[in-house]
């Protein structure tokens, strides 16, 4: 029992981070209450706990008495000068009552205290370590589901995804590996629950934060977001600095950044323009955006100046290529704003960015090759 119970002391604090002395505490509580219905003498018991070798002793306060009357609380004081040589009547002697079968009975009742403290413990260290980390990322592995909720293993600890937070054009198997955005730490009746979402509008967010520095360092804001999760993302952005085009900050040189974001919601479309889409997805989403009825209208000739560049280029760009007007926007908003741009770009660019078939992608890509005609 003693080797293994240190074993056991040592694992528990090294690979669990529980301090041996909250356990040897919870089992020397478990042991008290088991010990009292088996010791002959039960006087201001307690139990010594050797921390080092795991030795386990019951010990009891017995008062040295002429003539036993109550072996409960009382000791004879010949047995009292054997422990202590001093001893006379009326004195408190510390005497050792372990019964001779307390070695079985510690056993289990150690096992058991601290499979329950090691629970209790571990809701606490759950708690304490995210209380604060509500509107946070965090990575995870789907370790299991329970019904249509997917439970993250996030290393020490797991985290729920419930139904309400899934994107419904997302499927989790067991193993994928996932980013999630942590929407609160609950401490409820059951223990802690970290409660992790990917539907979030303020996922979106926290993904523009990390991968945007503008964001990060506050040149950039985000003013407003809207979203339908798996389909569609609505972002208002804006600078103080006229010198910085906020837009093209989050899309990036030739759309790296947003790329990147797109990648990490498989595909969800992400728009930091306003315009009016498919089955009224974009009004509905400005709609929740701004907080009103669709009525907009630009307040700033630096917003007017970007909106003409971008008009002027993508003019230059039909013009130039078999490609519409509408394409030629969307090249230039993803951040091909001329040939130059566009002669780095691949032909899977093409098919991501316009959401075209190879053919065509090749078509145009052949096509930006081609020298200019001379002026």
């Amino acid at each position: 029992m003693n080797a293994e119970f240190i074993a056991m002391l040592d694992y528990l604090e090294r690979e669990r981070g529980i301090k041996r002395e909250i356990l040897l505490e919870a089992v020397s509580n478990a042991l008290l209450s088991a010990s009292k219905k088996s010791v002959s003498a039960s006087r201001e018991l307690r139990i010594d706990i050797n921390p080092k070798t795991g030795e386990i002793r019951a010990l009891a306060n017995l008062i040295v008495a002429d003539k036993v009357t109550n072996p409960q609380d009382e000791i004879s004081e010949t047995a009292a000068r054997r422990i202590k040589s001093d001893a006379k009547v009326g004195d408190i002697v510390e005497v050792e009552v372990t019964p001779k079968n307390f070695g079985r009975i510690a056993a289990q009742t150690a096992k058991q205290a601290m499979m329950q403290r090691i629970r209790q413990v571990e809701k606490e260290m759950i708690y304490e370590e995210f209380k604060d980390r509500a509107g946070e990322i965090v990575s995870g592995t789907v370790r299991r589901f329970d019904r249509s909720d997917v439970i993250l293993d996030l290393g020490k600890f797991e985290a729920i995804m419930p139904q309400r937070e899934r994107v419904v054009v997302e499927d989790y198997n067991v193993g994928d590996r996932l980013r999630a955005y942590v929407v609160a730490v609950d401490n409820g009746i059951r223990g802690p629950e970290i409660i992790v979402s990917r539907s979030h509008p303020n996922f979106v967010r926290r993904l523009f934060e990390l991968e945007v520095s503008e964001i990060a360092d506050g040149t950039v804001e985000i003013r407003g977001i809207a979203r339908e999760a798996g389909y569609r993302t609505k972002i208002a952005v804006w600078s103080a600095n006229a010198k910085v085009d906020p837009v093209g900050a989050c899309v990036g040189m030739r759309g790296s950044r947003v790329k990147n974001i797109v990648r990490e919601l498989n595909n969800e479309k992400v728009e930091l323009s306003l315009a009016i889409g498919k089955k009224g997805q974009n009004a509905r989403l400005t709609s929740r955006l701004t907080g009103w009825e669709i009525n907009i209208q630009k307040d700033t000739s630096a917003t007017t100046a970007v909106e003409q560049k971008v008009a002027q280029a993508a003019q230059a760009l039909s013009a130039a290529l078999p490609i519409s007007d509408e394409q030629a926007t969307t090249l230039v908003k993803s951040g091909f704003t001329n040939l130059e741009g566009l002669r780095d770009a691949d032909v899977q660019d093409l098919v991501d960015v316009l959401g075209i078939d190879e053919a065509k992608a090749r078509e145009i890509h052949e096509a930006v090759k081609e020298p200019e005609p001379a002026q």
